[in-house]
């Protein structure tokens, strides 16, 4: 209460002085002026009553951007090729891309039989780019275990 009595009693800045402007001039020479600014005219009336304003908007869908929230193509998919989780299984699957479980299984076979599962093969097979299967049998490698010697496990 007495911080609140403290500011109330504090003398308020004064503000600076305005420039003078020609303004006020202007309107003590014509003090008419605020009765013809508000003032109807009926004549200008008339004339806006009889304005007819025709717009030709170009069709809704050009102005908008041309139909950017449809769907551009229907993506090719594909079975899987394997599947032992029944309904939580992935059924179907988009070319140029694999399921974790065809993933797994893919590396397992060419891990196994390279011969038989060579890059080509598995890109025939699972409708995917030779480049993309060759970096997958590269370095995706999960079924690679490491043993470190006894000495080097201290120095980790």
């Amino acid at each position: 209460e007495s911080r609140a009595r403290r500011e109330i009693s504090k003398e308020k800045p004064t503000p600076a002085p305005r420039h003078p402007t020609s303004r006020l001039d202007q309107l003590a020479d014509r003090p008419g002026i605020q009765e013809e600014i508000y003032r109807k005219d009926d004549r200008l009336l008339t004339f806006l009553k009889d304005v007819y304003v025709e717009s030709q908007d170009p069709p809704a869908q050009v102005k908008g951007g041309g139909g950017e929230h449809l769907p551009c193509k229907q993506e090719e998919k594909r079975l899987t090729k394997l599947g032992n989780l029944g309904d939580l299984d992935v059924e179907e699957v988009p070319k140029g891309k694999i399921s974790i479980v065809e993933a797994l299984t893919l590396l397992n076979n060419h891990k196994l039989q390279p011969q038989i599962w060579t890059a080509e093969k598995i890109a025939a097979e699972y409708s995917l780019e030779l480049k993309e299967v060759n970096s997958l049998l590269e370095f995706f490698i999960p079924f690679a275990v490491q043993e470190f010697p006894k000495e080097t496990r201290k120095a980790i």
